[in-house]
């Protein structure tokens, strides 16, 4: 499905100045392909605040770069907890300072909800793109996103139904990952990109993008790999490294016994996963893009005890991975904090790779269901989104423009 984004007089007239906030890899890429949509719409459209390496392609003057937001975990969070909050003390002194037209946070909520509400108490617009989880976790935070968002950018179905229930205005937009990646992915392109034989089997190894995720799972995903090796010697490994953590995950990799069996790859995630039979994967978005490689996947995630007990309290739902929640069913397996066992790991990983007629229908049961769900999540989501937010933002520029010619 594509949209046509239609450029209204006064969007063709004016330059506005937006402010975006994207507090991990994931928020970045989808800030860039919405502020993308957002510079086609409004030509000479100006943008700041913070983001990483995709963002700033696409012009942002990046205030804070999006790493330093990039923490999970309660613990984890406390660690950081004053650096964070100095920055979002001065990015808001200084939007309140220099008014964008709009802003709009990208995920982050935790750094995001509390600054789009005092923005928009200061008569600033505020966008949310990536709903909040209300669904999976933390509902009581419906009542500060009804505070701090004048709209909802939803990245799944179900989500402007719930959120209306909660009068929070909301437009399902898609998941541009389900545009970007082709029904069919070329596995042998991949694998020649990546110097691996069509014969080989091949394990991808995702253990997330931050820091504290590297340090907790890749151990695990590294020792699961050789326990996966003493049952088949032939398999071979791929890892993406985020560029920001390439020098770490490198160190750790070389210096484990297997690491003759991994090819570390700066980046190239897509290509992995067409290249790859399965995948051992941080839960987080990777899972999702995984499941529209249509690969089948194991889930695993493991974090400090107490962050664990304090979100394990605060779930709604009987899974973590965006797969499962999607299907409504433990489509995939996922190993939580300590059932994330390198032995349990390297269990069901191997179960995906068996030969027998069960393991055979089992993944194609999964991949047809991975198929309905990049069938669902596919639109245009940019154009969508440039619709959405034209309202507000032709709104700020019409009264700016208003000021103007009265003064």
């Amino acid at each position: 499905m594509v949209l046509t984004t239609p450029m209204s007089p006064t969007a063709a007239a004016s330059a506005p100045r937006v402010a975006l906030v994207a507090g991990e890899a994931s928020g970045d890429w989808l800030g860039a392909q919405l502020l993308r949509g957002l510079r086609q719409a409004w030509p000479g459209l100006q943008a700041c605040g913070i983001g990483g390496h995709a963002l700033r392609e696409q012009g942002l003057d990046a205030w804070w770069p999006s790493d330093t937001l990039a923490v999970r975990g309660y613990v984890e969070v406390l660690r950081h907890y004053r650096a964070i909050v100095g920055i979002r003390r001065r990015l808001r002194e200084r939007l309140l300072a220099e008014p964008p037209a709009l802003f709009i946070g990208i995920d982050a909520p935790d750094f995001n909800l509390a600054l789009q509400a005092d923005l928009r108490a200061a008569g600033i617009p505020t966008v949310q793109f990536v709903a909040p989880a209300i669904w999976a976790w933390r509902p009581e935070r419906v009542a500060l996103i009804r505070r701090a968002c004048d709209h909802v950018l939803c990245l799944f179905p179900f989500e402007p139904a719930l959120l209306a229930e909660h009068g929070i205005a909301a437009t399902y937009v898609g998941h541009p990952l389900a545009a970007l990646v082709p029904e069919r992915p070329n596995r042998a392109a991949a694998r020649t990109r990546l110097g691996l034989d069509e014969a080989t089997t091949v394990v991808a190894l995702l253990p997330g993008s931050r820091r504290a995720e590297v340090e907790h799972l890749l151990p695990r995903f590294l020792a699961a790999a050789a326990l996966m090796l003493r049952e088949r010697p032939a398999l071979r490994f791929v890892l993406p490294a985020v560029p920001a953590l390439e020098t770490e995950i490198r160190a750790r990799v070389a210096a484990s016994p297997v690491a003759a069996w991994i090819t570390v790859v700066r980046g190239a995630s897509h290509t992995v996963l067409t290249a790859c039979d399965a995948v051992l994967v941080a839960s987080g978005t990777a899972t999702l893009e995984a499941a529209l490689f249509k690969r089948p996947m194991v889930i695993a995630y493991h974090m400090h005890w107490l962050s664990w007990r304090i979100t394990r309290r605060k779930m709604r739902q009987p899974w973590v991975g965006l797969p499962n929640i999607l299907a409504g069913e433990r489509l995939v397996p996922e190993l939580l904090q300590e059932a994330a066992s390198p032995q349990a790991l390297a269990c069901e990983t191997l179960a995906w790779l068996a030969d027998d007629a069960a393991a055979q229908a089992r993944r194609a049961r999964v991949l047809a269901r991975f198929d309905a769900m990049h069938a669902a999540l596919r639109r245009d989501t940019a154009a969508l989104a440039v619709q959405a937010i034209a309202p507000l933002l032709e709104r700020t520029t019409a009264r700016t423009a208003g000021r103007a010619q009265g003064a």
